[in-house]
């Protein structure tokens, strides 16, 4: 899909895009490429997704027995689906799973948070996320004293949203004020109060985009991809806590050999 209207092409922040490149980097990191082979042993790997385009990786490794054959009768392979990136750190970051493809703006804060303890080991997806709104919203100036949704508070779409308003001199705030209501709610609920009228809009990944146009009688507004060089950003990539990794580099080699 393209936009029925060109927005003005700008960065954003690339704080997130240095931070995400730097975690590999981190002492400790292990490349999976550079795994040694160890022992086959049993291991439970529980891995964390979102049932969107931009996580064809995982839909396509777990739905099509992928990675079930890359990982061997060793691995048990359990999976979770998370509606956005905050959830799905929180999940990891407890413990409730070991690694996640997950968008590069929660992919920094679980590092911040976690005081280093996960580790992007290798990007998944590039694209995908748009601005849809009204067929009455022609430009950022109408959102004024409107209310746009995002996945969830924190997430990469929530964070691109106010950054592009901002680009265009539309305050927000994360309680939902200044001049436009940014409103982080789940993408499901995202489809039904965009179709009531309760939303002028949704910063969202596919399908999302696609049903919101298609179910909602929405447009794009902006595709994200007009707001980068080249027309490539990270969407998605694959964060794993490093207690996992480090007892099992070769099981995330052979899952990234799946991807």
């Amino acid at each position: 899909m393209r936009p029925s209207r060109t927005a003005r092409r700008r960065r954003l922040p690339t704080a997130a895009i240095a931070a995400v490149a730097a975690l590999s980097a981190v002492p400790g990191f292990t490349s999976a490429a550079s795994v040694a082979p160890r022992k086959a042993k049993s291991v439970t790997l529980r891995l964390g997704y979102f049932p969107n385009v931009t996580h064809a990786t995982a839909l396509v490794g777990v739905q099509g027995g992928v990675f079930a054959e890359k990982l061997g009768k060793h691995v048990k392979l359990e999976t979770k689906t998370f509606n956005a990136g905050p959830e799905a750190v929180t999940a990891l970051l407890a413990g409730a799973i070991d690694a996640t493809y997950i968008g590069p703006n929660p992919s920094v804060n679980a590092f911040q948070q976690s005081h280093g303890a996960v580790r992007v080991v290798a990007g998944a997806a590039s694209g995908g996320a748009y601005l849809v709104v009204k067929p009455n919203i022609d430009s950022a100036a109408d959102l004024k004293g409107k209310k746009v949704a995002s996945p969830q508070l924190g997430n990469t779409q929530d964070i691109a949203l106010p950054s592009w308003l901002k680009q265009h001199g539309l305050k927000t705030d994360a309680n939902g004020g200044g001049d436009v209501s940014v409103i982080p709610q789940d993408n499901a609920t995202t489809l039904d109060t965009f179709r009531q009228g309760a939303i002028a809009g949704a910063w969202v990944p596919e399908p999302w985009a696609t049903r919101l146009v298609d179910e909602g009688g929405g447009k794009i507004l902006v595709d994200e991809r007009s707001l980068w060089p080249h027309g490539q950003y990270v969407t998605t990539d694959l964060l794993v806590s490093t207690s996992f990794l480090k007892p099992h580099p070769d099981v995330v080699k052979r899952l990234l050999e799946g991807q």
